[in-house]
This record gives C-alpha cells, sequence and structure tokens, in this order.
C-alpha cells in the first residue's frame, strides 16, 4: 500500500524531485571534497610514523595530488550550479582519494599489503556522504575495486593468491553495504520529498482558505463614516489570520443607529466564526424587529449564540456592549471594557460597563441593564478591546487602560480616523509581538 502511495505521488513528478536531488548531491560535495583535501594531508603524519623512510618522498608527492585536486574541486563545485555533472564530483574524489592509495599499495607489497583498507574508507565514506542513487554507489565502489586490481597487475609484486581474495571479498563487502545503504536512504529521501510537497500542497490549500475567511470577515466590517449626527472610526488588527474581535455600526430600515464591539476568547477560525455568527445574528434581529433597547437585544442574542456555542462543542463566550444612538443620548448595555467618554471641553469620563459575558449562561435578561449617556456635539466616545490594553512590553508591564486615555488626549484634536491609527501606532511601538486582537473604536457626535 505505501508502495502504491509512492508511485502516486512521484508519477510524472520526477523532473523537480532531480532538480532537488542534484540540489543536494552538489551542496554534499562541498563538505566531501573539503573533507578530502583536510585528511589527506593529515595522513601523511600517519605516514611519517608508519611508513618506510625511503617511500616517504613519493607519498608525499601522492598526497599532494590527492590533496591539490578536492581542493580544486571545492572552489568549482562554490562556482557552479547544480546539475547532472554535479555526480562527478563523488567520482572524482573517489578516483583521486582512492586511486592513490591503490598506488601506494603497489610500493607496499602490492595484494599482500593491508593498506587496502584505505579504499573501503574512500567508499563508505564518499557514499555516506553523497544521496545519490544505489547504482551511483555500485559503480563508484567497482571503479575502485578495477583500478585497485588493475594498477597491481600493471606493477606486479609476489602476492599470495588468497590475500588477493581476501581483499576483494572485503572491499566487495563494503560495496555491497555501501549499495544497500544508498538504496534505502535515497527511498527514504524520495519519499520524504514527495510527502513535504503534498504537505506543501495542503499548507498552501489552508492558507487560501484562511485568506479567505480573512477576506470574508474584513468585508463584513463597516467602512468608517457618518451614521446620523455622528461620525465614527475603527480599525481591528487580528493576532492571527482570523479574528476573535468584533464591531459594527448601522442603521436599521426603521432608522435606528446601533453601535456594537466585543470580544470572543481566544482567537483563530473558530473565534473569527463565533465573531460572524453574531454579527449576522445581531444585525438580523435588529432589522427584523424595531425599538429594541440594547439589554433586550444582547439577550435575545445570547440565546442564540449560546446554542450555536454548545452545538459547535466550543469552549467560548463573548464580551460585548451595544450602543443604541439617538439625539442627545446613547444608551449602552452589556460588560466590556470600559467606555471612555471624551467632552468638547476637555474632560475625560470613564464608565464602567455591567452585566454578563455572551455565551455563558441561557437566561441573562436579569443582569442586563441599560445606562443612558447624555452627549453633546464635539464629544466623542472611545470603544476598544482588551488587546489594547493588554499589550505588553519586554518586561511583561501591560500598555493598559491610563496609556490608551493619555493616547486619546493627545490625538483629540485630529479627526478621528488620525486618532485611532495614532493610538493603534502607540501600542504597536509599545508591545513586543501582538498576542491577541486589538480593536479601537472612536465615536464622535458631529451634530
Amino acid at each position: 500500500m505505501n508502495g502504491m502511495n509512492e508511485d502516486k505521488l512521484s508519477r510524472g513528478t520526477d523532473l523537480p524531485f532531480n532538480e532537488y536531488l542534484h540540489k543536494i548531491i552538489h551542496e554534499w560535495s562541498i563538505t566531501l571534497s573539503a573533507l578530502a583535501f583536510i585528511l589527506v594531508p593529515l595522513f601523511f603524519i600517519l605516514d611519517y610514523f608508519t611508513m618506510p623512510q625511503h617511500l616517504l618522498p613519493k607519498f608525499a608527492a601522492y598526497r599532494l595530488i590527492a590533496t591539490v585536486v578536492p581542493l580544486t574541486q571545492y572552489f568549482i563545485i562554490k562556482k557552479t550550479s547544480p546539475g547532472m555533472l554535479s555526480h562527478i564530483h563523488g567520482y572524482l574524489v573517489s578516483l583521486v582519494v582512492g586511486g592513490v592509495i591503490a598506488v601506494m599499495t603497489v610500493d607496499l607489497g602490492g595484494f599482500d599489503s593491508s593498506y587496502y583498507a584505505g579504499i573501503n574508507l574512500v567508499i563508505i565514506g564518499v557514499n555516506l556522504l553523497l544521496p545519490w542513487k544505489a547504482y551511483h554507489s555500485a559503480v563508484n565502489g567497482i571503479m575502485l575495486i578495477l583500478f585497485y586490481v588493475i594498477i597491481n597487475f600493471l606493477f606486479p609484486n609476489p602476492y599470495r593468491i588468497e590475500n588477493l581474495i581476501n581483499n576483494l571479498y572485503f572491499m566487495s563487502g563494503t560495496v555491497i553495504i555501501a549499495v544497500s545503504i544508498n538504496y534505502v536512504r535515497h527511498k527514504l529521501i524520495k519519499q520524504e520529498f514527495y510527502l513535504r510537497s503534498e504537505l506543501r500542497k495542503a499548507r498552501d490549500a489552508l492558507w487560501g482558505e484562511m485568506e479567505l475567511a480573512k477576506k470574508i470577515q474584513t468585508t463584513l466590517l463597516p467602512e468608517n463614516g457618518r451614521l446620523g449626527e455622528y461620525q465614527i472610526a475603527a480599525v481591528m488588527r487580528p493576532a492571527d489570520e482570523v479574528g476573535g474581535d468584533y464591531y459594527d455600526f448601522f442603521e436599521t430600515d426603521s432608522g435606528e443607529k446601533w453601535v456594537t464591539i466585543g470580544d470572543v476568547s481566544g482567537h483563530g477560525v473558530d473565534s473569527g466564526l463565533i465573531m460572524m455568527m453574531t454579527q449576522t445574528s445581531i444585525f438580523s434581529i435588529l432589522n427584523r424587529t424595531p425599538g429594541y433597547t440594547p439589554s433586550k437585544m444582547l439577550s435575545s442574542i445570547n440565546s442564540v449564540i449560546r446554542k450555536n456555542i454548545q452545538r459547535l462543542d466550543m469552549k467560548r463566550y463573548m464580551t460585548l456592549i451595544a450602543l443604541k444612538l439617538a439625539e442627545g443620548k446613547v444608551t449602552v448595555a452589556g460588560k466590556h471594557q470600559d467606555i471612555v467618554i471624551m467632552r468638547c471641553r476637555g474632560e475625560v469620563e470613564i464608565l464602567p460597563t455591567s452585566g454578563t459575558w455572551i455565551g455563558i449562561a441561557d437566561d441573562i435578561g436579569s443582569v442586563m441593564k441599560n445606562h443612558e449617556i447624555k452627549i453633546s456635539k464635539g464629544d466623542m466616545i472611545l470603544l476598544y478591546t482588551d488587546g489594547a490594553s493588554e499589550a505588553s512590553d519586554k518586561n511583561g508591564e501591560l500598555f493598559g487602560d491610563e496609556r490608551i486615555i493619555n493616547s486619546f488626549k493627545a490625538n483629540s484634536s485630529l479627526p478621528i480616523n488620525e486618532i485611532i491609527q495614532n493610538i493603534l501606532n502607540d501600542i504597536n511601538a509599545y508591545q513586543v509581538k501582538q498576542d491577541d486582537d486589538i480593536t479601537i473604536m472612536v465615536i464622535k457626535k458631529i451634530l
């Protein structure tokens, strides 16, 4: 079954895999050539203590060749791009380093010399570093064995046949082990490549769905503008692609003017879903039934949201306040952040909200109370979610309500679009990382 899945994944898509394989072979060839030009001269130290003194000049020349070639390769690989020719570097390192060892066996007694073991090291080293296909391991290993045999037959030394058989047996065994390892490793690399490709496709699809959800959510938010004798501006910055903050302002078919703002616990897709359900429910109820007070509307909304949260098996609740705008007054109900009122003369008033959260209990009518705010021309109301006040600096100190109010005061002479943006800028400059959705709204009576 796994084989069938892998065939399905790789069918018709070997070209990108081969390009990927060439890339990693090219990159690892840099390491291989570096190991060669570092280790080969270091082995001359061992030669100095273990080899006959009259052979040292010759061995020094051999090792010099086996150092210069990989060093040259190193710079060539760094300057060239990956491709099919990247495999040549593995063969060249094997041939130069392994070939030098084979030539050295001639000087050390031919087939009777145990120095052939160095060829085994080359076979293992090259094939463990390069993740090429198994047949490359086989060709590379056989090439070195043939070179070893041919060079010792061309420059023969007396030898015992059992030593030759022993040497070939161990070198062949090394090649078989290298081929087996690379067969399994290449298969795992290929499987990982296609699984990662599928994962990227799934991620891109999910990202597309998240972008769509974000687009839907932001499209549902109202544009800044006028609502009767009030001017309203708001900004929302979600912590995730989809936020759990909510705000809306609209005029119903009967001419009632409403503003709502709230915050679903947590953030992300499920919180965003509750936010959109809340917005749709509020708009439907208020458009269908004129004459609602904010407390009555919130009680009705609570029963809808509460049932939906239970059906979705979510552990969520929502802070929410509703403001009904009228000439000379604003009626408000709900439980949320304190309401900040800046009078046209510059005084600031704080109105704590009361009641309870949405989605906690089946019936909240008894705890929802309406509060009336007298409002005059030039007065402004600031509303925000806890993502603004709970933004924290590197020491964990919260931005806090006081800094929000001070920023509101400092920017109060500006147009309300600039007020909300400057408050948001102050928060962003203060916090290290945004961990929660941030919503800021200003309502100004202009008539």
